[in-house]
């Protein structure tokens, strides 16, 4: 299958394209990866990427999509893929039309998880981290640390990163409802968009994802 994958921030788009990709067999591409993976081999590309980042502006839409075209053309991609954070525009949508055409192939669905926008801001800006370990993460409502900001692992003091605060994460949402949302209107206008909810246990959202994008609905 051929998969994009949308929802908000907040919404676990990180952890069910990793889950569902396993599950279908298929790559899990996503942005921060294409860029990371660039950048580190020193590609053309990466070092395009590069000099936009390090002067603070974002990296152009046709340097992301050169990038993706090279990842979707890699053995392993094929027999499909699952794009998580790509396309993040309109513009960006109908350029991997073109180049999904250009290869005589097509999209099978784009799976929009969906998370009301108070539930989002309640998950990321209750996360805390450890400052010795970034791995050891933890919530203020559903996993909270034994002792009020406390590691649980190491005692390390949990603080919340910048990213999480309540005023960022309400920035980030606008930024996704004004030039990410508008996909899942360009998607479903070709019949490929399929909503599910975000809500509930990570196994069961994996689970209603999987039927969806079998049953198609």
């Amino acid at each position: 299958m051929r998969i994009v994958l949308v929802g908000p921030p907040g919404a676990g788009k990180g952890t069910q394209a990793t889950r569902l990709a396993e599950k279908l067999r298929i790559p899990h591409i996503s942005t921060g990866d294409l860029f990371r993976a660039n950048i580190s081999r020193q590609t053309e590309l990466g070092k395009l990427a590069k000099s936009y980042m390090d002067a603070g502006e974002l990296v152009p839409d046709e340097v992301t999509i050169a990038m993706a075209k090279d990842r979707m053309s890699q053995p392993d991609a094929e027999g499909g893929f699952l794009l998580d954070g790509f396309p993040r525009n309109v513009s960006q949508a109908e350029a991997l039309d073109e180049l999904l055409k250009t290869e005589g192939i097509k999209l099978d669905a784009v799976l929009d998880l969906e998370a009301p926008e108070e539930e989002v801001v309640k998950r990321i800006a209750g996360r805390r981290v450890c400052r010795k370990d970034s791995a050891h993460v933890f919530h203020v409502t559903y996993s909270p640390p034994k002792q009020d900001c406390v590691c649980d692992h190491c005692g390390g003091e949990l603080y919340q990163r910048d990213d999480d605060s309540e005023e960022t994460v309400r920035t980030r949402l606008e930024v996704y409802h004004t030039q990410t949302e508008p996909i899942i209107d360009y998607y479903r206008a070709q019949g490929l968009v399929v909503t599910i909810s975000a809500m509930g246990p990570v196994d069961e959202v994996t689970g209603r994802a999987l039927e969806a994008l079998k049953s198609g609905q």
